[in-house]
């Protein structure tokens, strides 16, 4: 006997919007990266509009479900790929989450992103430090990866920032 699933439409709203942000993540999965590990980041600029439409717990189950989901169709789940990237997804969403609450006159969509980037890159530093390669020379690849972030990180909150211009925020977000 099946047993019937009720879903309700916040279900139907972070399927829709995480099947956006896994489409992005597989799409960037196939651009060529000039430098290992450096990718834009497209996804992020979902869960950042999400952050800023529906607030942290939908954005949350937006990046989790991509994280969870992209690795499963890369064939990439538990390996170090996926680890480094819930890594960064998880770092990421913390500091989402602390950004709520800084002063919403300096902190946009830009600011948040940029944070949100460096946090990504620093978790999967992190990853890579503790697990992969446990050696101090890892830290001469951190200017490298933290201009990455800076310059993906403005230009994600960029257009977070435009595609929010033509959306009226929701009421109930604390972005809002």
């Amino acid at each position: 006997m099946l047993t019937p699933l009720h879903t309700t439409s916040d279900d139907h709203r972070i399927a829709k919007l995480a099947a956006f942000a896994i489409a992005l993540h597989m799409l960037e999965a196939v651009i060529p990266s000039p430098l290992p590990g450096v990718k834009p980041g497209l996804a992020n600029i979902v869960t950042l509009y999400v952050l800023y439409q529906y607030g942290f717990a939908t954005a949350a189950w937006v990046s989790i479900l991509r994280v969870f989901a992209s690795s499963l169709l890369l064939g990439q789940f538990l390996s170090p790929g996926f680890a480094l990237s819930l890594a960064g997804a998880a770092l990421s969403l913390g500091v989402l989450y602390v950004a709520m609450f800084l002063p919403k006159q300096w902190f946009g969509p830009l600011s948040l992103s940029v944070l949100a980037a460096f946090a990504h890159i620093a978790g999967q530093l992190l990853v890579v430090r503790l697990w992969l390669i446990p050696h101090a020379g890892l830290s001469y690849l951190i200017p490298v990866f933290a201009l990455a972030a800076l310059i993906f990180g403005a230009i994600n909150g960029v257009i977070t920032a435009r595609l929010l211009q033509h959306q009226p925020l929701n009421e109930s977000t604390p972005a809002s």
